[in-house]
C-alpha cells in the first residue's frame, strides 16, 4: 500500500517526541507502534498483525533464516564485550594510570580535543569501530581536562563517518565503490573506473570536509554555544561531565572502580590488541569472501565488519582478563568488573534494538522511496547537487541509516544525471554521500550517533541536542558549496566558496560568543 507523505509520520513523530520528552525509548516505541499499525492497517486483525510484525523484527535482530544474525546480534555482542573490556581496564587501574600519563603530555583542553579528533581521523577502517574505540581511549584524558562527555561525543561522531566516507580503504569506501561501479556500468560511463570516481568525489564531499574542520575550529576557538555551552560550563565549573539527573550513561558504571595500582600498559595492550585483531579479521574475512584476485579494495569490499569486531573484541577481552589476573586481581573482582561492564552497555543496546526496529518499519512504509521520488519533480540542473544533498540529508535523518540512503539515492542520482547532463554524475553522487552523513549526524535514531554517545560515555539525547547546531551549520555551508558546484561545474570553486563561508562563520561565532561572555562577566 502506498503511504506517500504519511510514511514520514512515524519517524517525524518519534523525533518530535525525543526533542519534547527527552525520553528516547518511549519516543521510539511510539514511532514503532504507529508505523506498525500503518503498515498493517489493511489487515482484518491489524492490531494482532502489527504486534506480530514488531515481534518478528525484534526476533530477527538475534535470529534470522534459522541461524544467528551475524550483523545486528554480533554488534550487540561486541558492545557487551567492549563494556567488559572498558570496565576491567578501570578495575585494574589502567584508565586512571593512562589519564595521569596523558596529563603530562596533553597540557590543555584544546590539546585533549585535538588528540581525540586526530585519533578519529587515524582510525578510518570503520565508523562503528571508530566511534567506540576513540571514545573509550579518549575518555581518561578528556575527563581530566574537564571536557564534557557531550563535547567528546561530538568530536568522535564528527570525525568518524566523515573520514570513513572519503576513505577508499574502509568498510564504507568498499560499499560505496561497489554501488558506484554498478551505476557507471549501467549508464555506460567509461572515462573512469569506480575507484577513480570515488577518489575524484572525495573533495566534492563538502560536508565531510567542513565537519572535520569545524571540530578543530570549535576546539581551538572555544565555539561552545547552545546546549553544548551548558554542558561545557557545568563540566569546567563543577567537574560534572554529564547531567547526573538523567541517570547512568552507557559505557560507564559506578560498580567499576580501580582496585589495583595499574599502569598505562594495562590500557594500551587491550586497545592495541582490539585494533590489530579487528583489522586482521577484516582482512581474513574479506579474503575468504573474495572471488578472484585478492586486491586490497576487493578485500575491504567483502569484509565482514560485524564478525571482525566480535572476533577482535573476544581476543582483546581475553588479553584484558589475563592482565587482570597478572595484577593479582581476585576472581571475584574480575567477575564484578565483567558484570559492571555488561550493565553499562545495556542502555545503548536497548536504544539500538528500538532504532533497528523503527528503521525496519520505516522501510516497510516506503519512507525512503517517497523522499527520493520528490527529486524527480521539475528541477533546474544547477540546483540538482544542492537539492540532492538536502533530500539525502532528510532521508538519512528520517530513516537513521546513511547506508540505506546510499543504496536508495545513489542509483536515483545516477539516473537523473544520465538523462539530463552526464557531466553532473560525480557531483550528484558526491552530494548524496554528503547529505547522508549530514542527516546521519542530525538523527537520534542513527546507530552511529548512538554508538558515539556510548563510546564517549554521554547521554544519547545530550549528544544529539549538542551536536545538532554544529551539524546544521556545516549543512548550510555545504549547501552553498553545492550550489556553486552545480552552477559552475568547478570543484575548486565550490571548495573555495565553502571555505570563505566557513571562515566567516567561525569568526562570526567567535565574536558572538565573546559578547555573550562579556555580558555574563
Amino acid at each position: 500500500m502506498e503511504h506517500g507523505i504519511l510514511s514520514l509520520l512515524p519517524p517525524v513523530l518519534a523525533l518530535i517526541m525525543v526533542l519534547i520528552t527527552k525520553r528516547v525509548l518511549l519516543s521510539l516505541g511510539v514511532g514503532i507502534i504507529v508505523g506498525a499499525l500503518m503498515v498493517n492497517q489493511s489487515e482484518e486483525l491489524f492490531l494482532n498483525e502489527a504486534l506480530a510484525q514488531i515481534i518478528s523484527i525484534v526476533t530477527g535482530i538475534f535470529v534470522t533464516d534459522g541461524g544467528v544474525n551475524t550483523w545486528e546480534f554480533y554488534i550487540i555482542l561486541f558492545l557487551l564485550i567492549l563494556g567488559m573490556i572498558a570496565s576491567l581496564i578501570t578495575v585494574t587501574g589502567g584508565a586512571r594510570a593512562f589519564g595521569e600519563w596523558a596529563l603530562t603530555k596533553v597540557k590543555s583542553r584544546v590539546g585533549a580535543q585535538f588528540v581525540s579528533a586526530f585519533l578519529g581521523i587515524i582510525i578510518f577502517i570503520d565508523d562503528y569501530f571508530n566511534s567506540l574505540t576513540v571514545g573509550n581511549v579518549s575518555r581518561p584524558f578528556t575527563d581530566r581536562h574537564r571536557i564534557s562527555r557531550a563535547k567528546l561525543a561530538y568530536v568522535v561522531d564528527s570525525t568518524a563517518a566523515p573520514i570513513c566516507v572519503v576513505s577508499p580503504v574502509s568498510s564504507w569506501g568498499a560499499y560505496i565503490i561497489t554501488i558506484i561501479g554498478g551505476i557507471l556500468v549501467t549508464h555506460g560511463v567509461t572515462q573512469y573506473e569506480a575507484l577513480q570516481a570515488f577518489l575524484l568525489m572525495a573533495p566534492m564531499n563538502f560536508y565531510a570536509v567542513f565537519a572535520i574542520l569545524l571540530v578543530f575550529a570549535v576546539a581551538y576557538f572555544k565555539l561552545d554555544f547552545g546546549p553544548m555551552r551548558m554542558h561545557e560550563k557545568r563540566a569546567q565549573e563543577t567537574g560534572e561531565l554529564v547531567d547526573k539527573e538523567k541517570g547512568p550513561v552507557p559505557g560507564e558504571s559506578d560498580d567499576a572502580k580501580p582496585m589495583t595500582e595499574g599502569s598505562v600498559m594495562d590500557l594500551i595492550w587491550p586497545i592495541a590488541t582490539l585494533i590489530i585483531a579487528t583489522v586482521m579479521f577484516m582482512v581474513i574475512t574479506g579474503m575468504q569472501a573474495t572471488e578472484g584476485p585478492n586486491s586490497l579494495l576487493a578485500t575491504f569490499e567483502n569484509t565482514d565488519v560485524a564478525a571482525s569486531l566480535l572476533y577482535g573484541g573476544l581476543i582483546s577481552l581475553v588479553v584484558t582478563i589475563v592482565i587482570s589476573f597478572l595484577r593479582s586481581l581476585p576472581v571475584k573482582h574480575v567477575g564484578i568488573g565483567i558484570w559492571a561492564g555488561i550493565k553499562s552497555m545495556l542502555p545503548a543496546i536497548y536504544i539500538l534494538v528500538f532504532a533497528w526496529t523503527i528503521i525496519e518499519i520505516i522501510g516497510e512504509l516506503g519512507t525512503g522511496e517517497y523522499l527520493a521520488s520528490l527529486v524527480n519533480e521539475h528541477i533546474q540542473l544547477g540546483y540538482l547537487p544542492a537539492l540532492l544533498f538536502i533530500v539525502a540529508g532528510f532521508m538519512a535523518f528520517s530513516t537513521g541509516t546513511s547506508w540505506g540512503t546510499f543504496a536508495i539515492m545513489l542509483p536515483i542520482a545516477g539516473e537523473i544525471a544520465a538523462v539530463t547532463d552526464i557531466t553532473l554524475m560525480l557531483p550528484v553522487l558526491a552530494a548524496v554521500l554528503a547529505g547522508a552523513i549530514f542527516g546521519d549526524h542530525c538523527s537520534p535514531i542513527s546507530d552511529t550517533t548512538i554508538l558515539s554517545s556510548t563510546g564517549a560515555g554521554s547521554h544519547h539525547i545530550d549528544h544529539v541536542l549538542t551536536q545538532l547546531p554544529y551539524a546544521i551549520i556545516v549543512g548550510l555551508i555545504s549547501t552553498v558549496s553545492f550550489l556553486v558546484l552545480g552552477f559552475t561545474g568547478s570543484v575548486w570553486a565550490g571548495l573555495l566558496t565553502g571555505l570563505v563561508v566557513f571562515v566567516l562563520t567561525v569568526f562570526g561565532l567567535k565574536l558572538v560568543i565573546s559578547k555573550w561572555l562579556y555580558k555574563e562577566a
